[in-house]
């Protein structure tokens, strides 16, 4: 089988297409015949090194401090299940579904092993595989940040910063769903996309500073690490969250002092991928309250083509990689 591996960190042209043999699936574990994958903002920092301020070594330990341990790319991938553990009771060959493999890696590939019990799940019937494939990621971390970390309830006011991107157009949408008055902030060539996706407000950041709009949020949501909790917290109300998914070391050292009041808050940390909420998600995209947004195509072979779109930091959304054509 085919799959996209790097054997030392670099620009887009250390990615290579290598023929390996396909995996058989543990007991526990359902084995993928990958129809499509993505390439992430995520993936892009793996493969690059590069991390949020202060935070390359630690990246280095995860990843490898030379070069990397694991040398498969993509977090996330839809697909035709092909076989089964033994000991699988919630998949059966001929399943379509989708789903992310967490803190590992490996999706960009012809086909993957995942565990039954892992973040997967049967494919909205409404949607494409290549549709599909861009759900986890993205829509999985800002349902994280927004309901368990942030703990949004209906009526509140939130401010989503990168609106266009992958975790940000999951967020408006995800806010409105939950009641939310959502205030979306991203350039001009965004502004009708953004409105599209249920945005109460859009700010164009290349006309107004949204710090000097005079609004106070309950929660604002950086998607993309652009702002910082000292350029937000006048905006944000006495139980304010500014909710960093893209933290470094500056942010965590906020969240630290700032748990030890009991105004606003900084809140970051790993958005762990769970079938339940994969399923939740299913259940919005279904309904019509959840869709991705898909900037840009490739064939699997076109990955680092992929990578160096994604790395100008231009995408709308998602990009998807076509397995098998």
């Amino acid at each position: 089988m085919k799959t996209a591996v790097f054997e030392t960190y670099g620009s887009p042209d250390v990615i290579q297409i290598r023929e390996v043999e396909k995996p058989t699936p543990k007991d526990n574990e359902v084995l993928i015949k990958v129809h499509a994958t993505t390439v992430t903002s995520g993936d892009v920092r793996v493969r690059s090194s590069t991390y949020p301020k202060g935070l390359w070594l630690v990246g280095r330990l995860m990843i490898g401090l030379t070069k990397p341990r694991d040398t498969g790319l993509g977090n996330e991938l839809a697909g035709v299940v092909e076989a089964v553990g033994k000991t699988v009771t919630r998949f059966k060959k001929g399943d379509l579904v989708f789903g992310g493999t967490d803190m590992s890696l490996g999706a960009n590939a012809e086909y993957i092993c995942l565990p039954e019990d892992g973040p997967l799940a049967l494919k909205p019937a409404n949607l494409s595989f290549e549709e599909a494939a861009a759900i986890p990621f993205g829509a999985l971390t800002s349902l994280v940040y927004l309901r368990d970390k942030g703990r949004i309830r209906s009526g509140e006011k939130i401010l989503v910063y990168g609106a266009s991107g992958s975790l940000g157009t999951y967020a408006v949408q995800l806010a409105k769903a939950f009641g939310a008055e959502v205030t979306a902030v991203c350039s001009t060539a965004n502004v009708e996309m953004v409105k599209s996706l249920g945005a109460d407000r859009v700010i164009d950041y290349k006309k107004e500073d949204f710090t000097r709009s005079g609004q106070v949020y309950d929660i604002i949501y950086d998607a993309v690490g652009k702002t910082s909790f000292a350029q937000c917290k006048e905006l944000l109300a006495p139980q304010g969250r500014y909710l960093a998914p893209v933290a470094g070391i500056p942010e965590f050292l906020q969240m630290l002092s700032t748990s030890m009041t009991s105004g606003k808050k900084v809140i970051g940390g790993v958005a762990l991928q769970r079938q339940e909420d994969l399923n939740f998600l299913r259940g919005l995209v279904e309904s019509g309250q959840l869709k991705p947004v898909i900037d840009r195509s490739y064939l699997l072979e076109q990955i680092a083509e992929a990578h160096g779109y994604v790395e100008t930091g231009r995408k709308k959304g998602n990009v998807v990689l076509t397995v098998g054509g």
